[in-house]
């Protein structure tokens, strides 16, 4: 591989890394923050609550599983994780209620992000001419992936944000036996990524109900945004 061709590649990794890092990272921090601000000092003295990309990395799934759904589903997919932020919910306040707010901190952190990479874009051509494709990349790609890891997050099935949320608001028995799905949510979520788009290729049947469930509602939001913001 040429130098040329070693360096376009490098470009384009980077278009794709920097906002997968900064979406899955600062969504983790946004847990830890509003857990702080709530009496649970867990995460803060773990050093959790920062915004340094790099004390939330989790290699696996903060790199490798995002590419392994990204590149094949050409970024209409998104699925990875940071490191978990411990949170102590019997240390909040009113841990029922502050459950909800910290797990809903992370999905609201993406849509907030999403939306300043909408407004910023709308910039990205006063950036000097060699750097603006670049820049202007990396500001549409966050914008997507950030409302992506959001809805998908926001589906209700623990351990996904959305889980911990719906926990948090039905009344027993139901947030029980929502709780209970917890050891098996990981297996439920592959499955649905993988497992059933593949037997629905191999019988003729559409069945990518991720794609329902998170891409549909996604370029909603995604275009709501790009009203709101008066991309173009």
């Amino acid at each position: 591989m040429g130098d040329t061709d070693f360096s376009a590649m490098m470009v384009t990794a980077s278009v794709w890394v920097l906002p997968i890092l900064l979406a899955v990272t600062l969504h983790e921090a946004a847990h830890g923050w509003v857990a702080w601000k709530l009496g649970d000092d867990t995460a803060y003295r773990a050093g959790r609550v920062t915004f340094n990309p790099i004390s939330h990395i989790d290699l696996f799934g903060t790199i490798i599983m995002p590419f392994l759904v990204l590149v094949p589903s050409v970024g209409k997919y998104m699925f990875g994780f940071a490191k978990p932020v411990p949170v102590n919910f019997l240390a909040l306040g009113r841990p029922r209620r502050d459950m909800v707010l910290v797990a809903a901190a992370g999905p609201g952190a993406n849509i907030i992000i999403a939306t300043f990479s909408a407004f910023l874009l709308n910039w990205a051509h006063f950036v000097p001419e060699p750097y603006v494709t670049w820049v202007a990349s990396n500001l549409l790609i966050s914008m997507h992936i950030n409302v992506i890891l959001a809805v998908f997050n926001l589906l209700p099935l623990p351990p996904l944000d959305g889980g911990r949320i719906a926990v948090g608001v039905l009344p027993q028995p139901f947030s029980g036996l929502l709780s209970r799905l917890e050891k098996m949510g990981f297996l439920i979520i592959i499955f649905a990524l993988f497992i059933l788009p593949w037997i629905g290729g191999k019988i003729g049947v559409d069945l990518n109900v991720i794609w329902w469930l998170v891409g549909a509602p996604a370029e909603y939001i995604v275009n709501a945004i790009a009203w709101i913001t008066g991309l173009t």
